[in-house]
């Protein structure tokens, strides 16, 4: 598998005062997030003098974000830049799903199993995954969240399924 992106058609659907298609869009990316942001934390409590409320900390980000992802776009407009590549969906869709298969039995299958399953379910994202050191490293970063989760932050997670335990 190449480390290089794909470029995309040799016709582009961007305007032509757009010269880096790949910057342009990113500061647009960018910016969309910024705006849900900004409005998923509008019913937080905001800053009143100096005293901080739950959405200060959010908007503040997203109004940098927001700034950051215009810079990005305004550089799209005035220097030529790389066309838009294409995206491999693999990787975020197995990362997500191992995030919500980690959520989803965290409690009924304990820390232990949830844990490894969800790194084993993240590996599946890349077809370069080498199922042995894979396993290892699932086995050795289980341990380790078994041991620095419930025993060095003291909280209280249940490391093996319910049925297991008397």
């Amino acid at each position: 598998m190449s480390d290089t992106p794909s470029h995309g058609p040799g016709r582009s659907i961007m305007p032509r005062w757009v010269r880096g298609p790949q910057d342009f869009v990113g500061g647009i990316a960018l910016m969309a997030i910024a705006l849900f942001a900004f409005w998923a934390s509008s019913d937080l409590q905001g800053m009143h003098g100096f005293s901080f409320g739950a959405g200060t900390a959010p908007r503040m980000f997203a109004g940098l974000l927001l700034g950051l992802g215009f810079a990005v776009m305004v550089v799209g407009v005035v220097s030529e830049g790389p066309h838009l590549a294409t995206y491999a969906w693999r990787g975020p869709l197995f990362v997500s799903l191992s995030i919500l298969s980690f959520a989803v039995t965290i409690r009924p299958l304990g820390l232990v199993i949830s844990a490894f399953a969800s790194f084993v379910i993240s590996a599946l994202g890349t077809p370069e995954t080498r199922w042995k050191e894979t396993i290892i490293v699932g086995i050795c970063l289980t341990i380790g969240c078994s041991l620095l989760f419930p025993y060095a932050l003291g909280l209280p997670l249940q490391l093996f399924p319910r049925f297991l335990v008397p």
